[in-house]
Protein backbone atom coordinates (compact mmCIF):
# COMPACT_ATOMS: atom_id res chain seq x y z
CA UNK A 1 0.00 0.00 0.00
CA UNK A 2 -0.86 -2.29 -4.96
CA UNK A 3 -0.61 -0.40 -2.54
CA UNK A 4 0.30 3.94 0.31
CA UNK A 5 1.16 0.06 2.02
CA UNK A 6 0.58 -3.63 0.82
CA UNK A 7 0.95 -4.18 -3.28
CA UNK A 8 -1.57 -4.73 -5.72
CA UNK A 9 -1.44 -8.44 -5.79
CA UNK A 10 -0.74 -10.25 -9.16
CA UNK A 11 0.18 -6.79 -10.70
CA UNK A 12 3.60 -7.69 -10.84
CA UNK A 13 5.44 -6.59 -14.36
CA UNK A 14 8.75 -7.86 -14.12
CA UNK A 15 11.82 -4.86 -13.90
CA UNK A 16 14.24 -5.07 -16.91
CA UNK A 17 16.98 -5.51 -14.40
CA UNK A 18 20.46 -7.54 -15.54
CA UNK A 19 22.26 -8.78 -12.79
CA UNK A 20 26.09 -7.91 -12.83
CA UNK A 21 28.82 -10.39 -13.15
CA UNK A 22 30.55 -8.91 -9.75
CA UNK A 23 28.51 -7.33 -7.05
CA UNK A 24 29.29 -4.05 -6.23
CA UNK A 25 27.76 -1.47 -3.55
CA UNK A 26 25.74 0.42 -6.22
CA UNK A 27 24.75 -3.11 -8.30
CA UNK A 28 22.96 -4.58 -4.53
CA UNK A 29 21.44 -0.91 -4.07
CA UNK A 30 20.11 -1.28 -7.78
CA UNK A 31 18.48 -4.66 -6.98
CA UNK A 32 17.53 -3.80 -3.80
CA UNK A 33 15.38 -1.23 -5.07
CA UNK A 34 14.40 -3.37 -7.96
CA UNK A 35 13.29 -5.57 -5.33
CA UNK A 36 10.71 -2.76 -3.94
CA UNK A 37 8.63 -2.90 -7.65
CA UNK A 38 9.07 0.96 -7.58
CA UNK A 39 6.25 1.17 -10.28
CA UNK A 40 3.82 -0.39 -8.13
CA UNK A 41 4.36 1.86 -5.23
CA UNK A 42 3.40 4.95 -7.37
CA UNK A 43 0.63 3.87 -8.42
CA UNK A 44 -0.57 2.48 -4.51
CA UNK A 45 0.16 6.57 -3.69
CA UNK A 46 -1.63 7.74 -5.87
CA UNK A 47 -4.93 6.71 -4.03
CA UNK A 48 -3.37 7.93 -0.44
CA UNK A 49 -3.16 11.39 -1.08
CA UNK A 50 -6.80 11.75 -2.15
CA UNK A 51 -8.35 9.81 0.48
CA UNK A 52 -6.49 12.45 2.69
CA UNK A 53 -7.81 15.21 0.73
CA UNK A 54 -11.25 14.25 1.24
CA UNK A 55 -10.99 13.32 4.78
CA UNK A 56 -9.12 16.90 5.83
CA UNK A 57 -12.22 18.17 3.36
CA UNK A 58 -9.18 20.39 2.14
CA UNK A 59 -4.98 20.10 2.36
CA UNK A 60 -3.66 18.60 5.40
CA UNK A 61 -0.31 19.41 6.78
CA UNK A 62 2.47 19.02 4.03
CA UNK A 63 4.87 17.67 6.74
CA UNK A 64 1.94 15.21 7.55
CA UNK A 65 1.39 14.21 3.58
CA UNK A 66 5.21 13.63 3.00
CA UNK A 67 5.68 11.48 6.39
CA UNK A 68 2.27 9.09 5.63
CA UNK A 69 3.75 8.99 1.94
CA UNK A 70 7.14 7.84 2.79
CA UNK A 71 5.83 5.40 5.44
CA UNK A 72 3.30 4.06 2.96
CA UNK A 73 6.44 3.89 0.11
CA UNK A 74 8.85 1.38 3.23
CA UNK A 75 5.71 -0.44 3.83
CA UNK A 76 4.73 -1.15 -0.28
CA UNK A 77 8.62 -1.88 -0.31
CA UNK A 78 8.21 -4.40 2.57
CA UNK A 79 5.77 -6.27 0.89
CA UNK A 80 6.97 -6.32 -2.58
CA UNK A 81 10.75 -7.55 -1.62
CA UNK A 82 9.10 -9.51 0.38
CA UNK A 83 6.96 -11.33 -1.87
CA UNK A 84 9.53 -11.53 -4.50
CA UNK A 85 11.86 -13.53 -1.83
CA UNK A 86 8.88 -16.36 -1.66
CA UNK A 87 8.15 -16.09 -5.56
CA UNK A 88 11.34 -16.52 -6.36
CA UNK A 89 10.85 -20.11 -7.57
CA UNK A 90 7.69 -19.22 -9.93
CA UNK A 91 9.61 -15.40 -11.12
CA UNK A 92 12.58 -17.80 -13.26
CA UNK A 93 9.71 -19.69 -14.67
CA UNK A 94 7.60 -16.79 -16.11
CA UNK A 95 9.18 -14.67 -19.04
CA UNK A 96 7.82 -11.57 -17.58
CA UNK A 97 9.39 -11.91 -14.40
CA UNK A 98 12.68 -13.82 -15.35
CA UNK A 99 14.49 -10.63 -14.73
CA UNK A 100 14.08 -10.28 -11.15
CA UNK A 101 17.29 -9.61 -8.68
CA UNK A 102 16.73 -12.56 -6.79
CA UNK A 103 16.50 -15.23 -10.03
CA UNK A 104 19.80 -16.17 -11.07
CA UNK A 105 21.30 -16.42 -14.07
CA UNK A 106 24.66 -17.73 -15.04
CA UNK A 107 24.89 -19.46 -11.57
CA UNK A 108 24.47 -16.19 -9.72
CA UNK A 109 21.54 -13.65 -8.41
CA UNK A 110 21.93 -10.28 -8.21
CA UNK A 111 20.94 -10.35 -4.72
CA UNK A 112 21.18 -13.26 -2.16
CA UNK A 113 17.62 -14.08 -1.10
CA UNK A 114 18.58 -13.75 2.89
CA UNK A 115 19.42 -10.21 2.07
CA UNK A 116 16.32 -9.81 0.58
CA UNK A 117 14.19 -11.09 3.41
CA UNK A 118 16.04 -9.11 5.86
CA UNK A 119 15.78 -5.65 3.89
CA UNK A 120 12.09 -6.49 3.49
CA UNK A 121 11.97 -6.93 6.73
CA UNK A 122 13.70 -4.04 7.49
CA UNK A 123 11.64 -1.99 5.21
CA UNK A 124 8.56 -3.23 7.53
CA UNK A 125 10.16 -2.16 10.37
CA UNK A 126 11.44 1.39 9.37
CA UNK A 127 7.50 2.40 8.36
CA UNK A 128 6.30 0.87 11.36
CA UNK A 129 7.92 3.33 13.54
CA UNK A 130 7.95 6.23 11.60
CA UNK A 131 3.93 6.20 11.02
CA UNK A 132 3.52 5.34 15.05
CA UNK A 133 5.77 7.99 15.98
CA UNK A 134 5.50 11.34 13.80
CA UNK A 135 1.57 10.31 12.26
CA UNK A 136 -0.06 7.76 14.45
CA UNK A 137 -0.28 4.36 15.48
CA UNK A 138 -3.04 3.45 13.66
CA UNK A 139 -1.61 4.29 10.16
CA UNK A 140 1.15 2.24 11.74
CA UNK A 141 -0.91 -0.91 12.42
CA UNK A 142 -2.94 -0.60 8.98
CA UNK A 143 0.54 -0.07 7.21
CA UNK A 144 1.60 -3.50 8.74
CA UNK A 145 -1.57 -5.28 8.13
CA UNK A 146 -1.08 -4.79 4.65
CA UNK A 147 2.41 -6.36 4.99
CA UNK A 148 1.04 -9.47 6.30
CA UNK A 149 -1.77 -9.82 4.38
CA UNK A 150 -0.18 -9.56 1.00
CA UNK A 151 2.80 -11.62 2.33
CA UNK A 152 0.25 -14.30 4.55
CA UNK A 153 -3.17 -14.18 2.77
CA UNK A 154 -2.48 -14.05 -1.01
CA UNK A 155 1.49 -14.77 -1.55
CA UNK A 156 1.42 -18.01 0.61
CA UNK A 157 -2.51 -18.60 1.31
CA UNK A 158 -4.37 -18.02 -2.04
CA UNK A 159 -1.54 -17.60 -5.18
CA UNK A 160 -1.00 -21.18 -5.84
CA UNK A 161 -3.77 -22.28 -4.59
CA UNK A 162 -7.12 -20.42 -6.36
CA UNK A 163 -8.66 -18.58 -8.89
CA UNK A 164 -9.98 -16.38 -6.25
CA UNK A 165 -6.32 -15.35 -5.22
CA UNK A 166 -6.46 -12.26 -6.44
CA UNK A 167 -10.48 -11.62 -5.70
CA UNK A 168 -9.58 -11.64 -2.08
CA UNK A 169 -5.62 -11.10 -2.17
CA UNK A 170 -6.56 -7.82 -3.83
CA UNK A 171 -7.61 -5.91 -0.65
CA UNK A 172 -4.02 -5.87 0.59
CA UNK A 173 -3.82 -3.06 -2.15
CA UNK A 174 -6.74 -1.34 -0.84
CA UNK A 175 -5.46 -0.07 2.44
CA UNK A 176 -3.21 2.90 1.58
CA UNK A 177 -6.32 4.88 1.38
CA UNK A 178 -7.56 3.61 5.20
CA UNK A 179 -3.57 4.29 5.57
CA UNK A 180 -4.28 7.86 4.42
CA UNK A 181 -7.56 8.09 6.66
CA UNK A 182 -6.43 6.96 9.58
CA UNK A 183 -3.21 9.95 9.25
CA UNK A 184 -5.96 12.47 9.03
CA UNK A 185 -8.14 11.83 11.48
CA UNK A 186 -7.23 8.96 13.95
CA UNK A 187 -9.90 6.70 12.87
CA UNK A 188 -11.25 5.05 9.58
CA UNK A 189 -14.52 6.31 8.40
CA UNK A 190 -17.06 5.09 6.33
CA UNK A 191 -15.79 7.37 2.65
CA UNK A 192 -12.46 5.84 3.65
CA UNK A 193 -14.28 1.65 3.56
CA UNK A 194 -16.34 2.89 0.23
CA UNK A 195 -12.74 4.04 -1.25
CA UNK A 196 -11.29 0.66 0.12
CA UNK A 197 -14.60 -1.06 -1.72
CA UNK A 198 -13.65 0.85 -4.62
CA UNK A 199 -10.30 -0.53 -4.99
CA UNK A 200 -11.02 -4.00 -3.77
CA UNK A 201 -13.61 -4.21 -7.04
CA UNK A 202 -11.47 -2.67 -9.37
CA UNK A 203 -8.16 -5.02 -8.86
CA UNK A 204 -9.89 -7.86 -10.34
CA UNK A 205 -10.82 -6.66 -14.01
CA UNK A 206 -7.20 -4.57 -13.90
CA UNK A 207 -5.42 -7.85 -13.04
CA UNK A 208 -7.41 -10.70 -14.85
CA UNK A 209 -6.53 -8.16 -18.53
CA UNK A 210 -2.87 -8.69 -17.61
CA UNK A 211 -3.39 -12.35 -16.74
CA UNK A 212 -4.97 -13.10 -20.12
CA UNK A 213 -1.96 -12.05 -21.99
CA UNK A 214 0.17 -13.89 -19.34
CA UNK A 215 -2.16 -16.50 -19.31
CA UNK A 216 0.62 -19.34 -20.61
CA UNK A 217 3.41 -17.54 -17.97
CA UNK A 218 1.21 -18.93 -14.94
CA UNK A 219 0.37 -21.68 -16.64
CA UNK A 220 3.91 -22.83 -16.75
CA UNK A 221 4.39 -21.61 -13.09
CA UNK A 222 1.31 -23.52 -11.90
CA UNK A 223 -0.11 -20.44 -10.72
CA UNK A 224 -4.09 -20.44 -10.74
CA UNK A 225 -4.74 -17.81 -12.57
CA UNK A 226 -8.44 -17.44 -13.81
CA UNK A 227 -7.26 -17.06 -17.25
CA UNK A 228 -5.59 -20.36 -16.75
CA UNK A 229 -8.53 -22.32 -15.41
CA UNK A 230 -11.45 -20.84 -16.77
CA UNK A 231 -12.58 -19.75 -20.60
CA UNK A 232 -11.84 -16.70 -21.90
CA UNK A 233 -15.74 -15.81 -22.38
CA UNK A 234 -15.77 -16.29 -17.93
CA UNK A 235 -13.44 -14.55 -17.27
CA UNK A 236 -14.68 -11.87 -19.85
CA UNK A 237 -18.06 -12.20 -18.30
CA UNK A 238 -16.34 -11.88 -15.00
CA UNK A 239 -14.16 -8.60 -15.60
CA UNK A 240 -17.73 -6.87 -16.82
CA UNK A 241 -19.17 -7.91 -13.36
CA UNK A 242 -16.47 -6.89 -11.14
CA UNK A 243 -16.42 -3.73 -13.32
CA UNK A 244 -20.28 -2.67 -12.57
CA UNK A 245 -20.09 -3.78 -8.78
CA UNK A 246 -16.66 -1.12 -9.08
CA UNK A 247 -18.58 1.93 -10.75
CA UNK A 248 -21.84 1.24 -8.34
CA UNK A 249 -19.35 1.81 -5.67
CA UNK A 250 -17.46 5.11 -6.93
CA UNK A 251 -21.38 6.36 -6.76
CA UNK A 252 -21.28 5.56 -3.45
CA UNK A 253 -18.66 7.84 -2.32
CA UNK A 254 -21.06 10.77 -3.88
CA UNK A 255 -23.15 11.45 -0.33
CA UNK A 256 -19.22 12.12 0.96
CA UNK A 257 -17.32 13.85 -1.70
CA UNK A 258 -19.99 15.89 -4.05
CA UNK A 259 -22.24 16.11 -7.24
CA UNK A 260 -18.79 17.64 -8.99
CA UNK A 261 -17.08 14.12 -8.23
CA UNK A 262 -20.35 11.97 -9.03
CA UNK A 263 -19.95 13.78 -12.51
CA UNK A 264 -16.57 12.54 -12.80
CA UNK A 265 -17.41 9.16 -11.38
CA UNK A 266 -20.32 8.59 -13.70
CA UNK A 267 -18.74 9.56 -16.99
CA UNK A 268 -15.36 7.40 -16.33
CA UNK A 269 -17.31 4.35 -15.14
CA UNK A 270 -19.32 4.93 -18.77
CA UNK A 271 -15.79 4.94 -20.31
CA UNK A 272 -14.50 2.28 -18.06
CA UNK A 273 -17.44 -0.50 -18.73
CA UNK A 274 -17.58 0.56 -22.56
CA UNK A 275 -14.12 -1.14 -22.16
CA UNK A 276 -14.84 -3.92 -20.10
CA UNK A 277 -17.93 -4.77 -22.65
CA UNK A 278 -15.49 -4.27 -26.18
CA UNK A 279 -12.95 -6.88 -24.30
CA UNK A 280 -15.93 -9.32 -23.93
CA UNK A 281 -17.51 -8.71 -27.44
CA UNK A 282 -14.32 -9.17 -29.24
CA UNK A 283 -13.73 -13.12 -27.14
CA UNK A 284 -17.09 -13.74 -28.31
CA UNK A 285 -16.71 -12.92 -31.50
CA UNK A 286 -13.49 -14.67 -31.66
CA UNK A 287 -11.06 -11.94 -32.12
CA UNK A 288 -7.81 -11.13 -30.81
CA UNK A 289 -8.87 -9.92 -27.15
CA UNK A 290 -6.05 -7.49 -26.83
CA UNK A 291 -6.83 -7.35 -23.02
CA UNK A 292 -3.84 -5.10 -22.48
CA UNK A 293 -5.74 -2.47 -23.81
CA UNK A 294 -8.36 -2.51 -20.63
CA UNK A 295 -5.46 -3.31 -18.59
CA UNK A 296 -3.76 0.38 -19.80
CA UNK A 297 -6.61 1.55 -19.23
CA UNK A 298 -7.56 0.51 -15.71
CA UNK A 299 -4.56 2.52 -14.69
CA UNK A 300 -5.64 5.38 -16.18
CA UNK A 301 -9.25 5.37 -15.02
CA UNK A 302 -8.10 4.65 -11.37
CA UNK A 303 -5.42 7.84 -11.71
CA UNK A 304 -8.40 9.69 -12.76
CA UNK A 305 -10.88 8.98 -10.53
CA UNK A 306 -8.70 9.39 -7.42
CA UNK A 307 -7.67 12.74 -9.03
CA UNK A 308 -11.43 13.58 -9.17
CA UNK A 309 -11.23 12.83 -5.52
CA UNK A 310 -8.64 14.98 -4.77
CA UNK A 311 -9.43 18.43 -6.68
CA UNK A 312 -13.20 18.57 -5.88
CA UNK A 313 -12.24 17.98 -2.11
CA UNK A 314 -10.14 21.06 -1.99
CA UNK A 315 -12.89 23.12 -4.32
CA UNK A 316 -16.03 23.95 -2.33
CA UNK A 317 -18.00 24.14 -5.35
CA UNK A 318 -19.42 21.07 -6.22
CA UNK A 319 -19.88 19.91 -2.30
CA UNK A 320 -23.67 19.52 -1.40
Amino acid sequence: MTQATGALPGHEAGQAYAPPGRRSARSVANALLALTKPRIIVELLVTTVPAMLLARRGLPAVELIVITLVGGTLAAGSANTINCYIDRDIDAVMRRTSRRPLVARGGSAAIKPAEALVFGILLGAASTLLLGTMVNWLAAVLADAAILFYVFVYTLGLKRRTASNIVIGGAAGCFPVLVGWAAVTGRVGLPAIVLFAVIFFWTPPHFWALAIKFRDDYAAANVPMLPVVASAPVVTRKIVIYSYIMVAATLALVPYAGWLYGCCALGLGIWFLAEAHALRARVTAGDAPAPMRLFHRSIAYLTLLFTAVAVTSLLPLGRW
